[in-house]
């Protein structure tokens, strides 16, 4: 089994993926981990290496699931024919999830470290809708669009169930 969760910051696509990580024994990819210099959240990386982070992953791991809200690097992990969930339950959902994330160790060296850096996420999110480049609606959308293999689009929290009865069909 292979999926793509792409969506923007607050979408529920690391706890999607923490879920189906730990039901359906799959390895999990945070693409935050090749898009940015290790231990430097916000120092990016080279798009070439990111990339070649993701093949390199993609090729030496047999059943995955790889989230993020980067649509270059979802890109790379499509040529191996994943199912793509992209998850836009809106602005709203997505800000209260993230007045909710527990403090995630392998971007910031702190939970006060992370806080230091909430505003900015608020506004970051709430910019999706607007902005251009990889991490925007727009981009998120004309990958699904143009993606021609099994993909859903899911706009309210996902419910346990779903998934399960996803992965079924998935493995089946």
């Amino acid at each position: 089994m292979r999926i793509v969760i792409l969506g923007n910051s607050g979408s529920g696509k690391s706890t999607l993926a923490r879920e189906l990580a730990a039901n359906r024994y799959l390895t999990a990819l945070d693409l935050d981990t090749v898009a940015w210099k290790r231990g430097r959240i916000g120092v990016a990386r080279n798009a070439r290496d990111a990339i070649a982070d993701v093949h390199a992953f993609c090729n030496t791991t047999e059943h995955w699931v790889i989230e993020g809200c980067y649509a270059s690097l979802a890109q790379a992990a499509l040529e191996w024919s994943p199912l793509l969930l992209f998850l836009e339950p809106g602005v709203e959902a997505c800000m209260d999830n993230c007045r909710q994330r527990p403090w995630e160790p392998h971007k910031y060296p702190s939970k006060q470290a992370q806080d230091a850096k909430f505003e900015f996420l608020l506004a970051w999110i709430k910019e999706y809708y607007r902005r251009d480049g990889d991490h925007s609606l727009a981009s998120h959308q004309a990958l699904f669009d143009s993606y021609s293999g099994r993909k859903y689009k899911l706009t309210e929290r996902v419910d346990p169930q779903f998934i399960e009865n996803l992965t079924l069909q998935t493995h089946g």
